[in-house]
């Protein structure tokens, strides 16, 4: 994807939690602090602060089968964000090993057929997604390597790159519950004391750590592709 020199690239973050207060929050005002300083423009969607209805409605799809549709206004507005957008970051809590219902809600109205898909050369092409999700299982635990396979599957192929998008990027942050929990072998629910104090802020530094590395690297693919 080529930029012209003098315009600023523009990064879509979305947020998809229901308290500005949640670790989610503050894993996406955290990255759009560091796309800020690698020189994008910030449109910030935190899409339970701006009350978007996540369930699809006769008015987004009037006719489904016509790809010049008129979509209703609210789609459009947020068409028309994705559309100025270079790159898009998805910041979201694992919810069943996938995305909350309202960022799935948003993906089926907005990403919509004959905007997202449905044509020979997609209206997404070339843009750059990156998944931030933050998960409750322990770095260690087994069932994280299916976890990023079956995120990086549905959201990285099933959406991204079915949509056009020219680079799509999973990164699962493990470690976030206060409280470690596992299931072990026969189904049980394992929940480990609660991290506190020193121990609390060094695990809440390392998840700013991580997902810096996640972003950083995203934004630094993203020159070398200008």
């Amino acid at each position: 994807m080529t930029h012209s020199a003098d315009r600023t690239r523009t990064a879509l973050v979305v947020v998809a939690h229901h308290r500005t207060d949640s670790l989610t929050a503050h894993t996406a005002r955290r990255a759009a602090a560091r796309l800020e300083a690698a020189g994008y423009r910030i449109d910030l969607l935190d899409l339970h602060a701006e009350g978007f209805d996540p369930r699809m409605n006769a008015a987004d799809q009037p006719d489904w089968g016509n790809r010049e549709k008129p979509y209703s206004d609210e789609v459009h507005a947020h068409m028309q964000r994705v559309l100025d957008a270079d790159v898009v970051v998805a910041v979201f809590p694992v919810y069943w090993q996938s995305v909350p219902a309202i960022l799935k809600g948003w993906i089926d109205r907005v990403w919509n057929y004959g905007f997202a898909y449905g044509r020979s050369k997609p209206r997404l092409a070339g843009k750059r997604m990156l998944w931030l999700g933050l998960a409750g299982a322990t770095g260690d635990d087994p069932i994280v390597q299916g976890m990023q396979t079956v995120l990086e599957t549905n959201l990285s192929e099933g959406i991204a790159y079915y949509c056009g998008f020219s680079r799509s990027t999973v990164g699962l942050l493990t470690d976030v519950e206060e409280r470690p929990q596992r299931v072990d072998a026969e189904g049980n629910l394992l929940v480990g004391a609660a991290v506190t104090g020193a121990e609390r802020e060094a695990q809440y530094a390392d998840l700013d750590r991580r997902a810096g590395e996640f972003v950083e690297k995203f934004a630094a693919e993203e020159l070398v592709a200008a």
